[in-house]
């Protein structure tokens, strides 16, 4: 498998959104008619069910307390980063003022000194009671190395489901400076849900699975804001790590009779990306730029990751994505913009019905082709007047 590069060494050809397209089915069905419910395991009880296949990502530009209650409210769910600056600062806007302002020659030295400021224990519980307050699910993250800490005070002060998220997991950590967090230790001492990631591979998803998450998260590198693939070279287009990690839900389905979902984690800017990794087997998927585009997103028109402020080496940007419409616009519109990044839900729903898929499950089954010039052909007027699809 895979194509030579040279002498004794092949690599395998792999696949992002902009190479493959999807067919058309035999039957088509109304969209109205659809049903894109994601379901989240939970331990002895119901699953957590959301309306929409969807999750905000825990980012400091586009998660806030207020945006987690909205996008709840709207039938998704968005994870608030408990190492950003809403637990680390008592006044958030302030330093999120400081941000969007900074000059962009300024913006990653900003970034590192604002990061540096020790995170506030009690913030944590008090930012997950104020998403509480406002009736509706409440989900956080952190690095592995902060999760057997933070899952507990979050666990405790009411959080629903826990994200434990780095740039690369592994069940097998090695590490002579700190102790690594046993995963399957965490997953089974916590009583709510815990996601993992990120992922990209066929074998170490297996086996992050058989420590018993709840979901897993699928990406490395792909996000709008992310340098990680520049800095590190590391990375596996979307398209082909969302399959292999599907292959390996399904692998471990047959021998454990435990469905692990898998949720696509960056690189979806537009509905026909969404619409494209879960047809490529993920079971939802998780966005951030698209939602940095939204009047709610704290960001204010702004964007940048996670690892944006690492100390040493920085592995990402801010990017100025502007504010284009409302999170009920980005979600289910009415689309003001021509290029796809408005109404998401709608999206999924009239493709699902194009290919004749009733369900997410549905959804995954279907024909995909490998189409380069997908986006390209027949465009030409729409790349030279700079809309459409001509605006990527």
């Amino acid at each position: 498998m895979g194509m030579w590069i040279g002498r004794n060494r092949k690599a395998r050809v792999t696949y992002g959104f902009d190479e493959i397209a999807l067919v058309p089915g035999r039957v088509t069905i109304n969209p109205n008619e659809v049903d894109i419910k994601f379901r989240l395991p939970r331990k002895e009880a119901d699953p957590l069910e959301l309306k929409i296949p969807i999750l905000a990502s825990a980012m400091d530009g586009v998660v806030d307390v207020r945006f987690a209650i909205a996008m709840n409210k709207l039938g998704g769910l968005a994870v608030l980063n408990l190492e950003g600056v809403q637990t680390r600062y008592k006044n958030p806007q302030e330093v999120l003022e400081k941000i969007v302002e900074a000059d962009k020659s300024d913006i990653t030295a900003l970034l590192q000194r604002i990061y540096q400021e020790p995170i506030q224990e009690d913030l944590i519980a008090a930012r997950v009671r104020q998403i509480k307050d406002g009736g509706v699910l409440a989900a956080v993250s952190s690095i592995p190395q902060r999760a057997a800490e933070f899952g507990k005070i979050a666990q405790d002060a009411g959080a629903d489901v826990f994200v434990v998220q780095s740039t690369v997991s592994t069940v097998r950590h090695i590490s002579s400076e700190y102790k690594s967090l046993d995963l399957e230790k965490f997953c089974r001492e916590m009583r709510i849900p815990v996601i993992v990631g990120n992922t990209v591979g066929y074998d170490v998803t297996l086996e992050i699975m058989e420590c018993g998450p709840a979901a897993v998260l699928v990406g490395v590198g792909p996000g709008a804001a992310c340098t990680s693939r520049g800095v590190l070279g590391l990375g596996v287009p979307q398209v082909t790590a969302t399959v292999d990690c599907a292959a390996a839900r399904d692998a471990y389905l047959k021998k454990s009779y435990r469905y692990v979902p898998i949720i696509t984690d960056g690189g979806m800017s537009r509905g026909g990306d969404v619409c494209k990794a879960l047809a490529c087997g993920a079971d939802a998927v998780m966005v951030g730029s698209a939602f940095a585009k939204t009047y709610e997103a704290p960001g204010r028109g702004y964007h940048w990751g996670m690892a944006t402020p690492h100390a040493n080496l920085p592995r990402g940007t801010r990017i100025k994505v502007g504010s284009t419409g409302s999170l009920k616009q980005i979600l289910f519109g009415p689309a003001e913009v021509d290029d796809g990044s408005q109404n998401l839900v709608g999206a999924i729903t009239t493709c699902m019905g194009n290919v004749g898929a009733s369900n997410i499950a549905e959804f995954q089954q279907t024909e995909i082709i490998i189409a380069p010039s997908i986006k390209t052909e027949g465009k030409l007027f729409q790349t030279v007047q700079s809309v459409g699809m001509g605006t990527s």
